[in-house]
């Protein structure tokens, strides 16, 4: 089998290894602890980012509508006080250099993408609306994970109000919209879900999935990394076999003495077996 002695390797590391690789169109090849929930981190990203489509398709919201830039939000938890993001060493100055100015909606979009940037991820949150992402996820078939508040919320994290994610639930939204962009599905419009992908094959954080896969390949993905906690889902387009999704999760369970390094290094390496392996998938 594709995958045999790798759940023994992955028994012997610390923490908990979640996976899931099928291709598009068939029942997944390899599965493990493919339910079990992780802190979702910046995967959560995707599901905002097909709500902010579905918003633009209904007319609800216009992709240059300048949206005011401001570092303030409302907590998830009732009652508490606003809350702001910490600006990060690198990754996303051009949004922080905005603030007190505006930024078009679909600049947002990609910033929150492309460098995964947590500030424009909370103002595109302020426009859709938690539920709206809980609606993607629900027509995703997603089971399991959840949207429940914006980035460096901690007034709600510390009432139990959370993000999560599992392997499963991130492979069928990938899946999703990648079927998406060659038919009708539940996401958007094939259009829509084609730019969706296009804006995930030009994110720039390559460090895990995208670095097992030869040079050029095609990789439409998210990652998402906070410390102990190293995930990323993609839908990878070989130039001579079917598409397949890949997501990974790992959350260590020591998280003081875990190196994100490594986690990005065994992610890697899955990428590149279910790519050496890419035509025996299905």
């Amino acid at each position: 089998m594709i995958f045999d002695g790798v759940d023994a390797r992955l028994d012997r590391m610390p923490g908990t290894v979640s996976a899931y690789l099928a291709r598009l169109d068939a029942a997944p090849t390899w599965t493990r602890r493919p339910d079990t929930t992780h802190y979702a981190a910046s995967t959560m990203k995707v599901a905002v980012l097909v709500a902010l489509h579905r918003a633009l398709a209904a007319g609800h919201l216009a992709p240059d509508t300048a949206v005011p830039v401001r570092n303030e939000f409302d907590s998830a938890q009732p009652g508490a006080a606003r809350f702001a993001c910490t600006r990060p060493a690198r990754n996303d100055d051009d949004v922080w250099e905005r603030i007190g100015g505006t930024a078009p909606l679909r600049w947002l979009a990609e910033r929150m993408i492309v460098r995964s940037s947590n500030l424009a991820t909370n103002l595109l949150l302020n426009q859709v609306g938690l539920p709206a992402v809980a609606d993607v996820w629900a027509r995703a078939g997603a089971r399991h994970s959840v949207t429940g508040r914006g980035i460096e919320d901690f007034a709600a994290r510390a009432v139990g109000i959370t993000n999560l994610v599992t392997a499963a639930d991130l492979a069928a939204l990938l899946r999703s919209l990648a079927l998406g962009a060659t038919r009708p599905g539940p996401l958007a419009t094939p259009e829509s879900c084609a730019a969706m992908l296009d804006i995930l094959v030009a994110q720039e954080h390559r460090e895990d999935l995208a670095a097992g896969l030869p040079t050029g390949t095609r990789i439409a993905h998210k990652n998402g990394w906070v410390r102990g906690v190293r995930h990323s889902v993609g839908v990878v387009y070989p130039d001579d076999a079917p598409p397949y999704v890949l997501a990974v999760c790992r959350t260590s369970d020591r998280p003081d003495h875990s190196r994100d390094e490594d986690a990005c290094q065994l992610l890697a390496d899955l990428s590149a077996r279910a790519f050496a392996h890419r035509h025996q998938l299905g």
